[in-house]
């Protein structure tokens, strides 16, 4: 539990739990594994591997305690000089409001076989490579060795209430990976640059392009013969597999429309891609006529996008739960009404007819468009994309298209058909959906620009459904 000290000025200091995790790894043939125990009987997280880990005791310091906890769980004999510090993990469990500290210490040369030394609190003990951890695993193990694979120093893994102790690939992904410093003078760690230099050549300069809202990485590269790639490093697993397989399998689909996917490294979960001409129109003033060209060829593209594999059919849709959330965390902000209109819209979505599911972007907005000098428009970021519906790729251009009926016209003409009105109706109750969770995004992450949007859409959807 965290504690609280007295300190000079007479308030508390806020304290919290230390554990120290033994990264215990070893390289085979196929690539470095690491040793994990699986935790058994009236223990935390029983029936789920672990890091063989531990509490930091009074008076130790935390290499004492790692060799310590070593010594106890898996019987092998740590000398100090061999425990390298690997990773520093802020983390809050499901349950309880405290947060802990985790230190993972990477340690590659000790004395004998590892084994299980403590059967009332361990079943099981193996080696595990990194790219192939098992399941079912700690979440909060799990965020670690994230970090750990991706060569990082530090993670935040601060779960809900209600979130599964497990590991969970498919659940919220609550880890955000923390970078360090530049190293050398470049902004890539080490690893990285290993990476990208595998895949692209010498690299002559990195220069960060992330977006300051997101939790991925990216890093424009410019080789030494004048080349130019992006770098991009992933939140999170689900996050880097589902870009990974857009591009491969649906994004060729629109040729100079979308990046080429150059490399990919699931360890690092990170990703080079080629650059493609053109500025985000995010923020920019365009003129009427090209930003209604603008949209006609973004129709263009998410057509394409859409009809690149076929669709499936949809299961039952599990929105309602997720939306009454959001609108638990997004109350306090909401306008009188906003509950009660998203609630009609729920109660609107599952009466519908069960839509069919197609490839999208997933977060289809002027954020992750291109559009070069000569009018070519590209998409990027497909992070998000997954099988879902069609609307859900024209939900967030539909706070471009307020006051703007040409704009969402041009679309259509580009995407080749127009919504029938079930279809009509979803894309309402989807856009709703996204607007009540930008709306509880943007009061927890500070985050206004998002916010608005929301309460942008919430007016615009009380003027529609109210004539």
């Amino acid at each position: 539990m965290p504690q609280s000290e007295p300190v000079a000025h007479g308030g508390p200091r806020h304290t919290v739990p230390v554990d120290v995790h033994l990264v215990l790894r070893r390289d085979s043939g196929s690539g470095p594994e690491v040793l994990l125990s699986r935790r058994s009987g009236p223990v935390y997280a029983t029936g789920l591997w672990h890091l063989p880990s531990g509490h930091l005791e009074p008076g130790e310091d935390m290499v004492e305690a790692v060799i310590r906890e070593a010594r106890e769980e898996t019987g092998v004999v740590i000398a100090a000089a061999d425990v390298a510090a690997a990773v520093t993990v802020h983390h809050r469990p499901p349950q309880g409001a405290g947060s802990r500290i985790g230190v993972l210490f990477e340690v590659r040369r000790w004395s004998g076989a590892p084994r299980v030394m403590e059967p009332d609190r361990c079943d099981e003990m193996g080696w595990y490579p990194l790219d192939g951890l098992p399941h079912p695993m700690v979440a909060y193990c799990r965020a670690g060795l994230d970090a750990y694979r991706a060569g990082l120093p530090a993670a935040v893994h601060f779960q809900q209430p209600g979130d599964p102790v497990p590991y969970v690939a498919e659940g919220a992904d609550r880890t955000r990976l923390v970078p360090g410093p530049p190293a050398d003078g470049m902004e890539l760690p080490p690893r990285l640059r290993e990476f990208a230099e595998r895949a692209v050549g010498r690299i002559a300069e990195a220069a960060d392009a992330s977006w300051a809202r997101t939790g991925s990485r990216v890093w424009r590269l410019t080789g030494s013969g004048g080349g130019i790639w992006y770098l991009k490093q992933h939140r999170g697993p689900a996050f880097h597999e589902r870009e990974v397989a857009a591009y491969r399998a649906w994004a060729p689909v629109l040729g100079r429309g979308a990046p080429r996917l150059v490399a990919a490294d699931p360890a690092a979960r990170a990703v080079v891609v080629t650059a493609l001409a053109g500025r985000s129109p995010h923020g920019a003033v365009l003129d009427a006529a090209a930003e209604v060209r603008l949209h006609r060829e973004l129709g263009r593209l998410a057509s394409a996008l859409h009809r690149s594999t076929p669709e499936r059919p949809a299961e039952p849709s599990t929105a309602a739960g997720t939306v009454k959330r959001h609108l638990e965390e997004a109350r306090p902000c909401l306008a009188a009404g906003d509950e009660e209109l998203v609630l009609g819209l729920v109660r609107t979505y599952q009466d519908l007819p069960r839509p069919v599911l197609v490839p999208t972007h997933g977060d289809l907005q002027y954020r992750n468009v291109l559009l070069a000098d000569d009018g070519e428009v590209a998409l990027f970021d497909f992070e998000r994309s997954e099988y879902a519906t069609a609307t859900r790729d024209m939900v967030r251009l539909g706070d471009t298209w307020a006051g703007r009926s040409d704009l969402r016209t041009a679309f259509f003409d580009g995407y080749g058909t127009t919504l029938a009105p079930a279809e009509e109706l979803r894309l309402d109750c989807e856009a709703a959906f996204d607007a009540v969770s930008g709306i509880a995004y943007g009061a927890g992450h500070q985050d206004p620009e998002v916010a608005e949007r929301g309460h942008r859409t919430l007016s615009r959807l009380h003027a529609a459904h109210h004539r």
